[in-house]
């Protein structure tokens, strides 16, 4: 992980590297050298698993034995790939990548302001609402259409963000300035289209991505997540509510607790032998989703494998049903699947973080499009693989004005950033 070492405030006004001896260095160490097996097991040591002991879960060796063979393919990939250097060489590395772009914060800002409006325009204009995915509308209105190009700007926002503040050109309390923005987007896009999911994918992205990138501390996650805990009753009666008014079958057995009992969801799936064809789309069907913008394509039908999957478990199709995504890795692909799928996911982002140098803003982007699609752990599989390749083409125009806009080699600007000296001011 990216964190532990000087912060990008700590190195903007320092005259030499600052290197902080920690009794958690050991920890931080682990955190930055296996950072996908981490971004796995943290959403199961907090949530997951103890919401089956706390409820006496009988399969909850099921969910044990996934999230091994998950680890196991994490470590070991992470492992092989371990980088050698210091934590101080790679955070001044870091910094000097970031800091060769003087335009990053405006371009950071401009793509939050873009993200921001198109989501929430979008949403009003009924892209991706639960009455679309309820009745498969696919002839949506123009400005839902074009709004759904930039429809991942908000994962590239939030790394331009980071990317600023790790470069020292923006300060911490402007970056989580603008990441709030950020949330306060979903939030609205979660009630206009009556599915918290935004929401929730949302704040597991920026928690996750936050932490890996030095822009959050833990303690910070853990407090908005029991704020949350203890508001989620509250936004899931109103969003039962909100549904309803749109004429929506809700269920009146299902409570805010059931809600919550990720532990069954992920153990649903030990009934079944797999793999079970739900009728997913293929490496074609991948590619035309995932590589064709749907203004190009409008006449293609919805995506939904939850909804599939809900269909192929007994339910209708108005509603949507996932084992989590490593269950429905495990559904899908079966336990070699999962294997596979989460040894690529670690590979990628060893290549992205330790590749040659240190991660400029490009390569951060596309860690965050990986940490924010296929790593989330909520989300459906294989949806946000499809996802995570709509928003790199989506994100064209951004590394675009990043290479337009990058500073020309200067020897000596490289060699006082590497040293940790300043070389501008902050906005």
């Amino acid at each position: 992980m990216l964190t532990g070492g000087p912060t990008g405030s700590e190195l903007m006004n320092a005259g030499t590297p600052v290197v902080r001896r920690s009794p958690a260095r050991p920890l931080l160490a682990l955190c930055r050298n296996y950072p996908v097996s981490l971004l796995v097991l943290a959403p199961y040591g907090a949530f997951v698993l103890p919401i089956a002991v706390y409820y006496d879960n009988p399969q909850i060796g099921f969910i044990l034995r996934l999230l091994g063979f998950a680890l196991f393919a994490t470590i070991l990939v992470e492992t092989v790939m371990l980088r050698r250097g210091s934590f101080a060489e790679f955070q001044r590395g870091l910094r000097a990548e970031n800091s060769a772009y003087p335009k990053l914060f405006t371009i950071a800002r401009i793509v939050a302001v873009v993200s921001m409006s198109a989501d929430i325009a979008g949403a009003a204009a009924g892209r991706g609402t639960i009455v679309t995915q309820v009745y498969q509308v696919t002839t949506l209105s123009p400005v839902a259409r074009y709004t759904a190009l930039v429809a991942g700007w908000s994962v590239l926002a939030f790394a331009l963000l980071a990317a600023s503040y790790l470069g020292g050109q923006a300060r911490l309390g402007r970056v989580l300035l603008w990441t709030s923005g950020l949330v306060l987007a979903s939030l609205a896009q979660a009630f206009l289209t009556t599915i918290s999911a935004y929401l929730v994918n949302c704040l597991s992205f920026v928690a996750a991505a936050g932490v890996l990138l030095g822009v959050l501390k833990v303690r910070h996650v853990a407090f908005v997540a029991v704020v949350l805990l203890l508001l989620w009753p509250a936004l899931f009666a109103e969003r039962n509510e909100i549904r309803q008014r749109h004429g929506i079958q809700v269920s009146q057995e299902l409570t805010a607790g059931d809600r919550l009992r990720f532990d069954q969801q992920v153990t649903g799936a030990a009934q079944f032998d797999v793999p079970v064809d739900v009728g997913q789309p293929g490496v074609l069907g991948m590619l035309r989703y995932g590589l064709v913008p749907r203004v190009l394509d409008p006449e293609r039908p919805q995506l939904s494998t939850g909804q599939r999957i809900n269909e192929t478990l007994g339910g209708s199709s108005t509603s949507v049903y996932t084992f989590l995504t490593l269950g429905t890795v495990y559904f899908l692909e079966g336990p070699l699947g999962v294997f596979l799928f989460y040894g690529a996911m670690a590979g990628l982002v060893a290549l992205l973080l330790r590749s040659r140098r240190s991660p400029g803003p490009v390569r951060l982007c596309l860690l965050c499009i990986v940490v924010g699609g296929p790593l989330t752990w909520s989300s459906t599989y294989p949806d946000t693989v499809i996802g995570a390749s709509q928003k790199v083409v989506a994100a064209l125009p951004i590394f675009a004005a990043l290479w337009l806009t990058r500073a020309r080699p200067d020897p000596d600007r490289r060699t006082r950033t590497e040293a940790g000296l300043p070389v501008g001011s902050p906005h």
